[in-house]
């Protein structure tokens, strides 16, 4: 008896991302002598942990996995749970609805294909900047503004947008004469728009951007990034 991996036939492009969910979940979770079709309707959430770093590191190509701060974030989101701490989620079940049906809270469109979109960002305008460590990426905007409150005038960070399929937002600070601080959110961009002008150069743009969360200088985190024949004319 031989066995194919799994395959799903389309007849439209607009079903291309359910049908990679659907592959993913079966190749990642069904068992070797299973009834045919039969797949878990549940499965771990380490085991989805797992799962979605494999198929991120994958498809961008990088050696730099998930972390476990990435993982908390997900884990949030997919549960629609931000009271829970990480241990508590590591004892939990995802389901495939939450994986691929339930659309989340507030917006329009589900947790795979939100994931799917990050992924389709990075390997096509963000790998480089993953591989060097630019990107906190999976991070909520509530943690943003926690991290970034206390943090000097243009503290800087990357993230990737949580309402919006396949896009990177800049989360910096603004400390005014008081000591007071604004943490303000850029326009996310899209892969379109990186393929216009490069995450690099707009972050080269940006004045008010001064040092990457902690405290790297821009230039410094960001230089071997830049539009080098624009940097000379400069």
């Amino acid at each position: 008896q031989v066995l194919s991996l799994p395959i799903v036939v389309i007849v439209h492009g607009n079903q291309d991302n359910n049908a990679k969910a659907t592959v993913l979940w079966d190749n990642a979770f069904s068992e070797i002598d299973r009834v045919p079709f039969v797949v878990a309707e549940r499965v771990p959430w380490e085991k989805m942990c797992d799962t979605l770093n494999l198929k991120f590191m994958a498809e961008v190509q990088t050696t730099n996995g998930l972390l476990k701060e990435h993982y908390f974030f997900l884990a949030q989101k997919i549960f629609n749970d931000h009271s829970a701490s990480f241990e508590d989620f590591q004892s939990r079940h995802v389901s495939w609805a939450q994986f691929n049906k339930e659309i989340l809270p507030g917006r329009g469109f589900t947790f795979w294909q939100w994931f799917d979109g990050v992924l389709d960002l990075t390997k096509r305008c963000l790998k480089s900047y993953w591989s060097d460590r630019l990107i906190m990426g999976f991070i909520s905007k509530q943690y943003v503004c926690k991290l970034l409150s206390a943090e000097p005038d243009g503290t800087f960070l990357l993230r990737f947008s949580d309402s919006e399929i396949g896009g990177v937002t800049i989360a910096y600070v603004i400390r005014g004469k008081d000591g007071s601080s604004q943490v303000e959110n850029i326009q996310p961009f899209s892969a379109k728009d990186l393929s216009i002008r490069s995450l690099g150069d707009r972050i080269r743009d940006l004045g008010q951007l001064r040092n990457l969360y902690p405290n790297i200088p821009k230039d410094q985190a960001f230089g071997s990034h830049y539009n080098k024949e624009q940097t000379g004319k400069d």
